[in-house]
């Protein structure tokens, strides 16, 4: 191989490189639940199926305001990640990327997003509930996480609203049926991060973040927490039912569901380990994802 070609594939590789450490940034993982509760929140709103264009728009747009707020969270949280074994092999907490790198893509991602809600869909809000969950997760739940053990309450608000985003994408306005998707996403939030923050307790206290279970390390107040949300899950996920927006099928279901999620709860208030805490953390994935699919189904 001539040394041209040499060059020319070193460059190649390194631009594949810098391109998936790009793409590393937006969290394509977590994005893919997220514009799940979307999707979901626009096809009950719907009744039935929305129009495929708006939910197509409200698809991109979300998915890019998401991205942004993922980079742009990034780039505040570099130095507590280079203290983590989980994320010191981010882009910004090795120094792949730098900060400036990480501001215009995560700026342009976010804004870009906001603007093509705006112009995409028929209505505003959309628009307006993404800006408000991008700014209240970046700029205030992002900096709370070392100064409170209640950052994970302010953070699920932000959390709670890509559902509200597909409902006011079809209606154009916030109902009490959104403001029930919003509710039992809130609520299911607790149990999930708390569960997450468990099991890398230590390491969040290397990287001076005031989670609930590092400053709590005998788990007493994290316990009772996961068992009072998801009791608090169980009343809230009837109200489809009590809204016309489901039957008695879905009623009995998302019972069984919540008093299932409970279990793993109370589980891990007897059994405050690592294991039950990865447990819980995965109920909580099965339990979001099954009671919003019987929501969908009961509504077709």
């Amino acid at each position: 191989m001539s040394a041209g070609a040499t060059v020319l594939t070193k460059a190649d590789s390194n631009l594949r490189l810098r391109l998936a450490d790009y793409f590393s940034l937006t969290k394509p993982r977590v994005a893919v639940l997220i514009l799940f509760t979307v999707a979901a929140g626009a096809w009950l709103a719907a009744r039935g199926a929305p129009n495929p264009a708006i939910i197509f728009h409200a698809l991109v747009g979300t998915a890019l305001v998401v991205a942004g707020a993922s980079a742009l969270n990034q780039v505040l949280e570099r130095g507590s990640d280079s203290l983590m074994s989980r994320t010191e092999n981010r882009p910004l907490a090795s120094g792949r990327l730098s900060p400036v790198e990480g501001w215009a893509f995560g700026l342009t991602l976010a804004i870009g997003g906001l603007i093509y809600l705006g112009l995409a869909l028929h209505h505003v809000l959309p628009m307006v509930v993404a800006g408000f969950a991008l700014v209240s997760y970046v700029f205030v739940y992002t900096p709370l996480k070392k100064r409170t053990s209640l950052n994970t309450l302010v953070g699920a608000v932000p959390g709670a609203l890509p559902p509200v985003i597909g409902w006011t994408a079809v209606t154009g306005s916030f109902d009490p049926e959104a403001a029930a998707l919003f509710l039992i996403v809130f609520l299911w939030q607790v149990p999930h991060f708390l569960a997450i923050a468990r099991i890398y307790r230590d390491e969040y206290a290397r990287a001076g973040m005031r989670m609930l279970p590092v400053v709590d390390r005998h788990g007493d107040m994290t316990s009772r927490q996961m068992v009072c949300y998801c009791l608090a899950l169980i009343p809230a996920s009837m109200m489809p039912f009590l809204l016309g927006q489901a039957g008695v099928g879905y009623l009995i279901a998302a019972g069984l569901l919540g008093v299932g999620f409970l279990g793993f709860a109370v589980g891990f208030m007897r059994n405050r380990s690592v294991d039950q805490a990865r447990r819980m953390l995965k109920a909580s994935l099965i339990y979001l994802p099954a009671l919003l699919a019987l929501l969908l189904m009961n509504g077709m």
